[in-house]
C-alpha cells in the first residue's frame, strides 16, 4: 500500500460566536485556507484531484457542497472537484482519512482535505428547525425504528456528558480546573507565538479569539448548569465559533512530481463507534482499537489532540487510556479555542503538525467524540 503524507496545514482563526467572522459567507471562509495552501506548497492547483470538506448543517450559507463552492471561490481551477461529508464533529478529520485512503489505494495522487464551519451564521440546531416547516420528522425520535431500539427520549449531548461525568466519577470541580488550564495553555501557546505558523489571517483578523484570559475558577463555579441538577456549564464546554482549515495529503510519486518536502506521514487511521445515547464515550475504544491495529501504546505517543467537546469527556478518555495530561492538549483546546464543528478535525490536526515539529515528537495521535457515539483516530509521524 502506498504512503500518504501531509505536505502543508493551514487554518484561519478561531472567531467566537458573533465575533469576528461572523458575517463572513462560509464559502469566502472556507476558501481562504485553500488559497493559503495553495501558495505555501507552491503546487499547481490544476493538479490536485479532488477537494473534500466537512462540514455539519449544510444549509444556507453551507449548502450546495460547500467544499467545491469554497474552491471556486478561492479562485481556482473550474475542472477541480470538491465533495462535502458529514460525520458530525469528525468531518473534517474523515475528510483528511478520505483524502489518505485515495492517495494509500492509488486512485489519487493529490488531494485536499479540511472543514468549514460558521456557526454563528448556521447554529447547531439551525437545519432541524429549518425542516420543521416541512412537516419533516425528528432524525432520531420520528422513527419508529429508532424509538424501538433506543426509545423516544430525544438525543441531547449535554445529558451525556453529565452521564460520563457521573460514571467516571468526575466532579465539577475537577472539571472547571481542565477548563481553567485549557484557556492557561492557549494563552501561553498565543503569547508565545505557537499558532502563528499554522494561521492565515482573514483579512485584518489574525488571532483566535475565543481564549478568556480573565476566567478563574470562582467565575466558573458561578455559572448555571445548563440542565437542572447537571454539574455540566458552558465553562466546561466547547465554545461556538468559526473557523475553517485544510490539510494538502499528497502519495509519494506526487512528492517526486511536484519537488513537495511532506512534513508527516499518516501512520494509522481508523474510526470506531460506541452507544449513541451516551455520544460521546466512543473515543476511548476507539483508540484502545486504533493502538492495538498499529502495534503502538499510549507510551510511543508524544502529542495528543482529542476535542474538548466538554470536559469530562476528556477526563473520562484519559482515565481509561491512563493518558499522561502533560501530553494532551497542551496548546489549550475546544473550551479555550472553540470547536467550529465541520472545521475541527482539520484544525486540530493542524495544530497537533505543527506542535509535533516545535517540540521534536515523532508521533502525533488525534481522536474525538462525535455525533452518533462515534470516534475517528489519526496516527502521523513527524519527518
Amino acid at each position: 500500500m502506498s504512503e500518504a503524507y501531509i505536505v502543508d496545514a493551514v487554518r484561519t482563526p478561531v472567531g467566537r460566536r458573533k465575533g469576528s467572522l461572523a458575517h463572513v459567507h462560509s464559502a469566502d471562509l472556507g476558501a481562504v485556507p485553500l488559497k493559503a495552501l495553495m501558495d505555501r506548497t507552491g503546487v499547481d492547483p490544476s493538479a490536485v484531484e479532488d477537494v473534500i470538506y466537512g462540514c455539519c448543517d449544510t444549509v444556507g450559507s453551507q449548502a450546495g457542497d460547500i467544499a467545491r463552492t469554497c474552491w471556486l471561490v478561492a479562485g481556482l481551477p473550474d475542472h477541480v472537484p470538491g465533495t462535502t461529508i458529514d460525520r458530525q464533529c469528525g468531518s473534517s478529520q474523515q475528510a483528511v482519512h478520505f483524502a489518505a485512503q485515495a492517495v494509500m489505494s492509488g486512485t489519487q495522487d493529490l488531494v485536499v482535505a479540511g472543514g468549514v464551519q460558521n456557526m454563528t451564521q448556521i447554529p447547531i440546531s439551525y437545519a432541524m428547525l429549518a425542516a420543521q416547516p416541512l412537516g419533516m420528522a425528528d432524525p432520531f425520535t420520528g422513527s419508529p425504528g429508532w424509538v424501538k431500539r433506543y426509545g423516544p427520549d430525544q438525543l441531547s449531548q449535554f445529558n451525556s456528558a453529565r452521564m460520563i461525568a457521573e460514571k467516571w466519577n468526575i466532579s465539577r470541580e475537577e472539571m472547571e480546573r481542565f477548563a481553567l488550564e485549557s484557556h492557561i495553555r492557549a494563552a501561553r501557546a498565543q503569547d508565545e507565538g505557537r499558532f502563528e505558523g499554522e494561521i492565515t489571517s482573514v483579512g485584518d483578523f489574525k488571532a483566535d479569539e475565543t481564549i478568556r484570559r480573565d476566567t478563574t475558577l470562582e467565575k466558573m463555579a458561578e455559572l448555571e448548569p445548563l440542565d437542572e441538577g447537571s454539574p455540566i456549564t458552558a465553562g466546561i464546554a466547547s465554545q461556538i465559533s468559526d473557523a475553517s482549515a485544510a490539510l494538502l495529503i499528497a502519495s509519494e510519486q506526487a512528492v517526486k512530481d511536484h519537488n513537495l518536502t511532506p512534513r508527516a506521514r499518516i501512520h494509522h487511521i481508523s474510526v470506531r463507534a460506541d452507544d449513541p445515547v451516551w455520544m460521546l464515550t466512543a473515543p476511548a475504544p476507539a483508540t484502545e482499537y486504533a493502538l492495538k491495529k498499529c502495534g503502538m501504546t499510549m507510551q510511543d505517543v508524544d502529542l495528543v489532540e482529542i476535542n474538548e467537546a466538554f470536559a469530562s469527556v476528556v477526563l473520562s478518555w484519559a482515565k481509561d487510556m491512563d493518558a499522561d495530561l502533560s501530553k494532551v492538549n497542551v496548546n489549550g483546546g475546544a473550551i479555550a479555542l472553540g470547536h467550529p464543528l465541520g472545521a475541527t478535525g482539520a484544525r486540530l490536526m493542524t495544530t497537533l503538525l505543527n506542535e509535533l515539529e516545535r517540540t521534536g515528537g515523532r508521533y502525533g495521535m488525534q481522536t474525538m467524540c462525535e455525533g452518533g457515539g462515534q470516534a475517528n483516530v489519526t496516527i502521523i509521524e513527524r519527518l
